[in-house]
C-alpha cells in the first residue's frame, strides 16, 4: 500500500488546473468583494461588533463564500476548513458524521480542545472528547449558506472557555439584505481500489437557499439533501497463526499483512460500507427592533439514516457463497470467526437533532453588547447493531439497540465591550457564561435488531456537566503602536447525576460521585506596530479544560474493555505565542511561534481498570504532562503574478509527551495524531473573468495514535500514515446566474490511513444557480 501518482490524471487536469489561487484564508481585514456590495457591509459590520467584544489578540486565519466556491470541491462544510493552517478534519466520507477537529498542538482524539460555533450557536459536542460521538455537529451548516469562517488559534482570549486551547471556529451564516436564491446540484464518484474492494461510490447532494428583506426584518432559509456511499471504514482481520493447519472449513480469499504493532495478521474483508441519506433545514431570521438593536433566531433541524454493510474476502469453494463465521481453513492455517467479526458492523442508524438559537444585539458609538441562548437536542438518535452470524444476521436474529435521546446541552452568555474614548484607548470586554450538558447513553438488547422493541438493558452510561463563569479583559493603548491585554476567566464546574451500568462484564448500577472544581485562567498579550503594515504580538494564556460527561461516565466493553474515570481532574494548559504578521494590498504573512505545556492532560492511555478481577483496558486518564512547541507560517497573496493568487501554510510542532508515570515509555514521544509537519498550498488562475483554475495540496508527515509511539506500522487499518493529497478545481461562470464547477480530490491517488481507510481518486462536478 504505497501512495501512488497517476501521471495520466495529473497531465489531463493541469490543461485545466495549472496554478494560482488564494483559497480563502484571507486575513482577518482582507475580504474578496461580494455581489452584493450592502450585503458585505452589514455582514461585515456584525462580525466586527462580535469580534470587539470578544477582543481575541490571537492568530486568525479566514476564509470566505467566494474562495470556497471558487477553490474547493466543498459537499461538506468540514471540507471548508482542509486549507488552513494546521488544521485536519477526519473527514472519512462525505457525510460522516464523526469528523473530529485536530490543530497545531492537539490530535483528532481530542474534539474536546476546540470550540465550533456557527451564528454563535455551538456545534462541538462538548459531551465528550473523542473522534465518535463527541464530534462536532458539522451537519447542521450547509456550505451553500456560509458567508465566512474565522479560525483564532490558542486559548488567548478570556471570552472563551478552556476547550479553545486548540482553536476556536466560528461560521457565520449568510442574512439578505434584498430578495436572492440559490439551487446547488453536485455529485461526487469516488474510485476505490484496496485489498479486493473495487467499488465505484456515487455521492449526491441537492440544495438551495433563499431569503429577503421585508423593512426591519430579513429571513435566510436553506434546506439540503445529501445520498453518500461511501469506502470501507474497518477491516474484518485475524492474528495469523505461525502453524499450519488442516482443520475448518476449506475457504479462498484474504490477505496476509501486517497490524499496527507489527504483528502477523489475515484481512478477511472489508466493513462498515456506510450508505447515508441526510438532510437539513435551516432558518435564520432577524429583527431590526432600531438602527441599534436586533433580534436574532437560527433553527436547524437535521435528520440522517445510515445503513451499514460489509463485504467477506472468504468464499467456500464447495458451496461458491461468502463466509463469515465458524471454524474455517485459510491459506493452510486454521481461524475462529465469531459472529461479531462481520455482524457487528451491520448496523442502522437514525437521527433527529435540533438546534436553537436566539440572540439579542445591541450596539452604540462606546459600546457593544449580546445575549445569546444556545440549545442542542438529540431528540433521536438510535443504532441498531446485528449480533447474529451473517448472512442469517443481515436480516434480523438477535442484536442491540442503542439509545441516545434525550443526549444535548444549553447555553447562556451575555457579553459586552465599552470603549473610553473615540480612540478606544481602552476597550474593556466582560461577559457571564453557563452551559449544561448531558449524556443519556442506554444500549438494550434485542431479539431483532431490524426492528424489534428494547429488551434488558444492557450497558448505561448518563451523566451531567454544568458550568458558570465570568470573564472580563481590557486592551489599552498604552501608545499609538502599543497594546497591552490584560484579562482573565473564573469558572465554576460541577459534575453530576453519573450512572453506569453493564451486563457484561457485571458493572452497577454505579452512582458516581458528583465533582466539582472552581479556576481561574488569566490571559496576557503585548502588540507592538513595528509600523502600518507589520505588528509582532506576544500572547499568554491559561485555560482549564474540564473533563467531560463522556470521559466521566461513558462506558465501553467492546472492542476494548473500558470503564468510566469519575475522578479525573481538570487538565491545565498555559499557552504562549510570539507572532509576527505583516499585511498589505496583496495579502499577508505571519510567522508564529507557539509553546503549549498541559498538566494532567486528559488523554485515553492503557491501564490497570477498577474492576475485581483486575484487568487491563485503554480509558480516559489524567497524564502527567505534554508540551507542544513548533513554528507556523502561513501566507496569503494576491496577483503574486497577474491573475494568480497563492496562499499556503507549513506548520512543524514537536509534541511529546514530558511525564507519564502510568506509562513511562511514552516519555518523549509524539502525541496521538500530531505530526511533526504539516502543510498545505493553494493556487489559484483566472485567464479569464469567467474561469477560475485551482490546484492544492496537503501534507503530513508520519501520525502515531498511541502515547507510546507503540504503533510502528502506520499504512494499515487502525495504523496512522504520511499523506500527501493533490485536489484540483475549475469553476465557470457560464451566465450571469449560472456557475459550474469541475474539480478531482486526492489526484494522485494517495492510499492512506488515519486509523480508517481514507477516500481515493473521486470525481467532483456541480452546477450553481442565483436568482
Amino acid at each position: 500500500m504505497k501512495i501512488t501518482t497517476t501521471r495520466a490524471a495529473v497531465r489531463a487536469f493541469a490543461l485545466l488546473a495549472s496554478a494560482a489561487a488564494p483559497y480563502a484564508a484571507y486575513a482577518d481585514d482582507i475580504a474578496a468583494p461580494a455581489a452584493n456590495p450592502d450585503q458585505e457591509d452589514i455582514l461585515v459590520t456584525a462580525q466586527r461588533r462580535t469580534q470587539t467584544i470578544e477582543n481575541a489578540p490571537a492568530s486568525k486565519a479566514s476564509v470566505d463564500a467566494a474562495t470556497i466556491a471558487t477553490t474547493i470541491n466543498a459537499r461538506n462544510v468540514e471540507d471548508t476548513l482542509k486549507y488552513l493552517p494546521s488544521l485536519v478534519v477526519r473527514k472519512r466520507h462525505i457525510g460522516d458524521s464523526q469528523a473530529p477537529l485536530a490543530t497545531r498542538t492537539s490530535g483528532l482524539g481530542a474534539s474536546a480542545r476546540s470550540l465550533i460555533y456557527a451564528d454563535g450557536a455551538l456545534l462541538s459536542a462538548l459531551i465528550g472528547n473523542n473522534n465518535t460521538s463527541a464530534s462536532p455537529r458539522w451537519n447542521l451548516v450547509s456550505t451553500e449558506e456560509i458567508a465566512r469562517i474565522d479560525v483564532l488559534y490558542g486559548p488567548f482570549s478570556a471570552a472563551y472557555a478552556g476547550n479553545s486551547i486548540g482553536a476556536v471556529v466560528n461560521i457565520t451564516t449568510r442574512l439578505p439584505d434584498q430578495f436572492e436564491g440559490t439551487l446547488v446540484a453536485g455529485t461526487t464518484i469516488q474510485q476505490y481500489d484496496l485489498y479486493d474492494t473495487h467499488r465505484t461510490l456515487p455521492s449526491y447532494q441537492l440544495g438551495g437557499t433563499i431569503g429577503d428583506r421585508f423593512g426591519p426584518l430579513a429571513v435566510f432559509a436553506s434546506v439540503d439533501h445529501v445520498d453518500s456511499s461511501g469506502q470501507p471504514i474497518g477491516f474484518a482481520t485475524a492474528t495469523r497463526p505461525t502453524a499450519t493447519s488442516t482443520t475448518g472449513t476449506p475457504t479462498t480469499g484474504g490477505f496476509n499483512d501486517l497490524n499496527r504493532t507489527g504483528g502477523a495478521i489475515r484481512v478477511l474483508g472489508a466493513t462498515g460500507f456506510e450508505h447515508q441519506v441526510q438532510d437539513r433545514f435551516k432558518i435564520k431570521a432577524a429583527l431590526d427592533l432600531s438602527s441599534a438593536l436586533r433580534l436574532t433566531y437560527v433553527g436547524s433541524l437535521f435528520l440522517n439514516t445510515t445503513d451499514s454493510t460489509v463485504e467477506s474476502y472468504l468464499t467456500n469453494p464447495a458451496a461458491g457463497t461468502p463466509v463469515y463465521a465458524g471454524r474455517v481453513n485459510n491459506d493452510g492455517r486454521a481461524y475462529t470467526l465469531a459472529a461479531s467479526t462481520f455482524s457487528g458492523s451491520i448496523y442502522r442508524t437514525e437521527q433527529r437533532q435540533w438546534s436553537h438559537n436566539l440572540s439579542l444585539n445591541g450596539t452604540s458609538s462606546r459600546v457593544d453588547w449580546q445575549v445569546i441562548g444556545t440549545l442542542y437536542d438529540v431528540d433521536k438518535d438510535q443504532q441498531r447493531v446485528s449480533n447474529t452470524a451473517l448472512p442469517a444476521g443481515q436480516t434480523g436474529g438477535a442484536g442491540f439497540l442503542t439509545d441516545l435521546a434525550g443526549t444535548g446541552w444549553k447555553t447562556l452568555d451575555a457579553k459586552g465591550a465599552w470603549r473610553s474614548d473615540a480612540a478606544a484607548t481602552h476597550t474593556v470586554s466582560f461577559g457571564a457564561h453557563a452551559d449544561w450538558y448531558a449524556l443519556n447513553s442506554n444500549r438494550y438488547n434485542t431479539a431483532d435488531w431490524v426492528s424489534g422493541p428494547k429488551g434488558t438493558l444492557n450497558l448505561q452510561g448518563s451523566g451531567k456537566t454544568r458550568t458558570l463563569a465570568l470573564w472580563a479583559q481590557d486592551a489599552w493603548r498604552i501608545l499609538p503602536p502599543l497594546t497591552l491585554t490584560l484579562g482573565g476567566r473564573y469558572e465554576w464546574w460541577r459534575a453530576y447525576g453519573g450512572v453506569n451500568f453493564s451486563q457484561s462484564p457485571a458493572i452497577g448500577p454505579v452512582n458516581q460521585p458528583t465533582l466539582s472544581s472552581a479556576k481561574f485562567s488569566p490571559k496576557a498579550a503585548l502588540a507592538y506596530a513595528i509600523y502600518d503594515h507589520l505588528t509582532a504580538r506576544l500572547s499568554f494564556g491559561q485555560a482549564w479544560r474540564f473533563p467531560t460527561v463522556g470521559e466521566l461516565y461513558q462506558i465501553v466493553t467492546t472492542p476494548v474493555a473500558s470503564v468510566p474515570n469519575p475522578t479525573l481532574r481538570p487538565e491545565r494548559a498555559r499557552s504562549l505565542e510570539l507572532a509576527l504578521e505583516q499585511h498589505d494590498s496583496h495579502g499577508s504573512v505571519r510567522v508564529s511561534l507557539f509553546n503549549e505545556v498541559v498538566k494532567d492532560a486528559l488523554i485515553s492511555q492503557t491501564g490497570p481498570l477498577a474492576v475485581t478481577p483486575v484487568q487491563v483496558g485503554t480509558y480516559v486518564q489524567n497524564v502527567d504532562e505534554t508540551r507542544a512547541r513548533g513554528v507556523e507560517l502561513y501566507v496569503v497573496r494576491k496577483n503574486v503574478v497577474p491573475r494568480v493568487d497563492l496562499s499556503g501554510s507549513v506548520t512543524y510542532a514537536d509534541a511529546i509527551t514530558t511525564k507519564n508515570a502510568i506509562l513511562p515509555a511514552a516519555i518523549g514521544k509524539l502525541l496521538p495524531s500530531v505530526p511533526h509537519w504539516k502543510a498545505s498550498a493553494v493556487a489559484t488562475w483566472r485567464p479569464v473573468d469567467t474561469v477560475a483554475l485551482t490546484a492544492a495540496a496537503r501534507y503530513a508527515s508520519r501520525n502515531y495514535g498511541t502515547l507510546d509511539n507503540s504503533d510502528v506500522i502506520g499504512n494499515t487499518y487502525q495504523g496512522f500514515y504520511k499523506y500527501f493529497v493533490v485536489d484540483l478545481r475549475a469553476q465557470i461562470r457560464a451566465a450571469e446566474h449560472m456557475e459550474f464547477g469541475i474539480g478531482v480530490d486526492n489526484v494522485n491517488n494517495a492510499k492512506y490511513f488515519l486509523f480508517h481507510p481514507f477516500p481515493q481518486r473521486s470525481f467532483a462536478a456541480d452546477v450553481r444557480l442565483t436568482f
